[in-house]
């Protein structure tokens, strides 16, 4: 679409013809002249008719005007400007996480492989956010810091592995971890989104308690509770998620909890989850401007060399 920054400037089109109106002298009785160059640009198009030189020089004033009004080219281009929003993904990597119990275009997948397929999917639509990732299984780890450099984001949960970290569940650690990351940027909005598909088997601090800082400092995490199998209702069960203790994470942060069985509940999360924290990549187009004016300059500096080489 084309569009004019200065569409007034379209008012000064007649202007020639004006000039060639004014009274021929002034109030103290003199005759008024303009410089003959633009006598000439100003009234030749009213004296000459469509003489060849009038021509020049009325299309030599409608290329100026037209410049002056500034022409431009309005196209749409997607908003990818900063969210002021840091997201810290913590992912559990315990040696549960390599139970197949999830189906991935029909084959049968492990927890850690179908978690992989959706967050690297949601990190690649958060342009506009700074995202972090932080693994933990005995200890916790940074993988990658916060950045924008979404790639790199999922470059590093692409190679996560079982047994870089050990095999137990440090939910407290890896929190604990993933809040200091969160902290220390000057992000407007923090949220941590918590992976785990177990209890807390390394516990050396409440993970309850570290929500509470967490909430203290503005920060949200939603949690991500992974697995068939629910510590309430399986107490027994070796590999049962405790979804009771991710459930008051959440509610104490002030964030939302999830609970997934299969792959249709941790595709419903994500989408869920993107409505809770809105994509920056789905906001309205803005409009920018390409400037257009510079063509119809040119056209008139040809113009005006073309009217001086015939006078010469």
């Amino acid at each position: 679409m084309i569009g004019f920054a200065l569409p007034l400037a379209f008012v000064l089109l007649p202007l020639p013809l004006l000039v060639r109106l004014l009274p021929p002298r002034g109030a103290g009785g003199q005759v008024e002249r303009l410089p003959p160059a633009i006598a000439d640009a100003a009234g030749a198009a009213a004296t000459r008719g469509l003489d060849r030189p009038g021509l020049l020089l009325a299309a030599l004033w409608l290329a100026l005007v037209c410049a002056l009004a500034q022409p431009q080219r309005l196209i749409e281009v997607p908003d990818r400007t900063a969210s002021g929003r840091d997201i810290v993904l913590a992912l559990d990597l315990s040696g549960s996480m390599a139970i197949e119990d999830f189906s991935l275009d029909g084959e049968t997948a492990s927890r850690l492989d179908a978690v992989k397929r959706v967050a690297a999917r949601f990190v690649a639509a958060r342009s506009g956010d700074r995202i972090g990732l932080v693994i933990f299984a005995d200890r916790a780890y940074v993988a990658a810091p916060l950045t924008w450099d979404l790639t790199a984001v999922a470059r590093a949960i692409d190679s996560a592995e079982i047994g870089l970290t050990g095999r137990s569940t440090a939910i407290s650690d890896g929190l604990g971890l993933a809040l200091k990351r969160v902290l220390a940027g000057p992000a407007r909005s923090r949220v941590i989104v918590l992976l785990s598909d177990g209890r807390d088997t390394a516990a050396r601090l409440d993970p309850t308690d570290v929500a509470r800082l967490a909430a203290d400092n503005g920060v949200r995490v939603h949690t991500i509770a992974l697995g068939p199998e629910d510590l309430e209702e399986r107490p027994a069960a070796r590999d049962a998620v405790d979804f009771a203790t991710l459930r008051a994470i959440a509610e104490t942060s002030g964030g939302e909890t999830w609970r997934v069985r299969d792959m249709a509940d941790l595709e419903a999360m994500a989408a869920e989850l993107d409505r809770l924290e809105p994509n920056p990549s789905g906001r309205p187009p803005l409009i920018e401007d390409r400037p257009l004016w510079p063509w119809p300059a040119a056209l008139a500096l040809a113009l005006g060399l073309a009217v001086a080489w015939r006078r010469a």
